[in-house]
């Protein structure tokens, strides 16, 4: 695992978390239990803070920061797409961020919203619980559908077990 200590703050990592020894995690930063950080990510708690809840994942080559003194925030069960940046902007819970998106700063994703790919919320912008937003800059499109939900749960569960599988049975070859 690669955490760094960063002017006496230091990372903790919850319980059954997979971290990658290509990801890096420095400084504030609270990971919750049974999530996964796949390789590449980057979660900077230098000059702000970062937290994650349980069960989210963060995909590879994510980017987690904050502004100094601020605090980013993802809630619980949480899919964080492969590439997306997330800077002091708060995510709610059970939220989908698509693949490379922008969530930037004192943004607000709210609980069982999606973000298309490659969506950019801009700064202050509040999407509302239960939202599909898309586009650049990222505009609600319609509800989530709440028959939608298990298949989505479904989905967030997988990476709650390959981070259990990345944890047992990944190994290095020289």
């Amino acid at each position: 695992m690669a955490l760094y200590e960063f002017e006496g703050k230091r990372p903790v990592v919850g319980e059954e978390t997979y971290v990658c020894e290509t990801a890096d995690i420095i400084g504030d930063v609270i990971v919750g239990a049974r999530c996964y950080i796949g390789p590449g990510a980057r979660i900077k708690g230098d000059y702000g803070s970062i937290r994650i809840g349980d069960e989210t994942n963060v995909q590879e080559n994510c980017i987690l920061h904050a502004r100094p003194n601020e605090t980013c925030k993802v809630g619980n069960r949480v899919n964080v797409g492969h590439g997306a940046i997330l800077h002091t902007c708060t995510i709610e819970d059970q939220v989908l961020i698509g693949m490379g998106s922008i969530v930037s700063d004192y943004a607000i994703v709210g609980t069982q919203s999606v973000l298309g790919e490659g969506c950019v919320v801009t700064q202050n912008q509040n999407i509302p619980a239960g939202s599909v937003a898309v586009g650049v800059p990222a505009r609600v499109k319609g509800k989530s559908d709440p028959a939608n939900q298990p298949e989505w749960s479904k989905y967030k569960g997988v990476y709650v077990e390959l981070a259990r599988r990345y944890r047992r049975g990944l190994k290095r070859i020289e």
